[in-house]
């Protein structure tokens, strides 16, 4: 499959609600990491993660990918993101932001994805509280201090 029609069926699989089909595009032993829920490893966690996860409190997902580059081993796209949240302080509102999607790759399917999104406007549009905005950013900084990238950087 081309970098550009995987990349589709990647959002048309989180669009459609079908985690079946989005796992399929990963390796037995993928893994995808979310900056909301963090890494879900294997296609049925995977699977899951879409069916469930991104459904849980959200409706109507659209998800673009832009200007993708690769060199065979790793993929990067730009990517914009949005959905209807279900949560009662929103109050219907859409949660969109924009990042970019890493992905290694073997044999043309995805080994592991990351992203790094710019999530604060979602939060805002959410109306979610600053208790809840210092929690969520204090995982999101844990995770990126755990990254082996990280070392030289923390010493």
């Amino acid at each position: 499959m081309d970098t550009i029609k995987m990349l589709r069926a990647f959002c048309d699989a989180v669009e459609q609600r079908n985690g079946k089909a989005f796992a399929k595009l990963f390796t037995e032993d993928g893994v995808y990491h979310d900056v909301f829920y963090g890494a879900f490893a294997g296609h049925t966690k995977i699977a899951v993660m879409i069916d469930d996860w991104f459904y849980r409190t959200a409706t109507d997902f659209r998800w673009d990918m832009h200007a993708p580059v690769s060199d065979g081993e790793t993929l990067y796209a730009r990517y914009t993101f949005s959905y209807r949240s279900t949560l009662a302080e929103a109050k219907g509102a859409r949660a969109m932001f924009e990042g970019v999607a890493i992905m290694r790759l073997r044999d043309g399917k995805i080994t592991e994805y990351h992203e790094v999104a710019n999530t604060a406007p979602a939060f805002v549009d959410l109306n979610f509280a600053p208790e809840r905005l210092a929690k969520i950013m204090a995982r999101q900084g844990a995770a990126l201090k755990a990254r082996p990238e990280m070392k030289r950087h923390l010493a």
